[in-house]
């Protein structure tokens, strides 16, 4: 799936509870992390549930795995990592997630932790590209 697949899925839904068990759904097929790498190395700072995200860099761009103990988080990390999967450093510097977000229809119904998680999981992958 890509961006463009992802925003006409969320055009179907025409209210945010049915965003929201889309969100879920999106999160219970985000496949498992290790159990070795939820450890506080890969753990990301600023989520209030525990999520854990690990960078790949191979061929000139990142491939990030990502988890949370959280059901939703989990569908947003899904998200998260649908937008930066397989790009370059440089193109993950210049996207703009919040617009995204926004564009789906989900930015608005986030809660304020659960923003600032999502916020939190993006600067730590522009985090991983700017050491690139």
């Amino acid at each position: 799936m890509d961006i463009e697949e992802l925003t006409e899925n969320f055009s179907f839904f025409d209210n945010w509870e049915d965003k929201y068990q889309y969100v879920i759904d999106l999160g219970r097929k985000l496949e498992p992390l290790d159990e070795n790498f939820k450890t506080e190395e890969w753990k990301v700072k600023g989520c209030q549930s525990q999520v854990w995200l690990v960078p790949h860099f191979s061929e000139g761009k990142f491939h990030f795995n990502g988890d949370s103990d959280a059901i939703l988080v989990r569908g947003i990390i899904a998200i998260v990592l649908l937008i930066y999967n397989d790009k370059t450093p440089q193109e993950i510097k210049s996207i703009e997630v919040t617009k995204i977000f926004a564009k789906l229809g989900i930015e608005e119904n986030l809660t304020p932790s659960r923003r600032n998680g999502m916020l939190s999981m993006v600067a730590k992958i522009k985090e991983y590209a700017d050491l690139k």
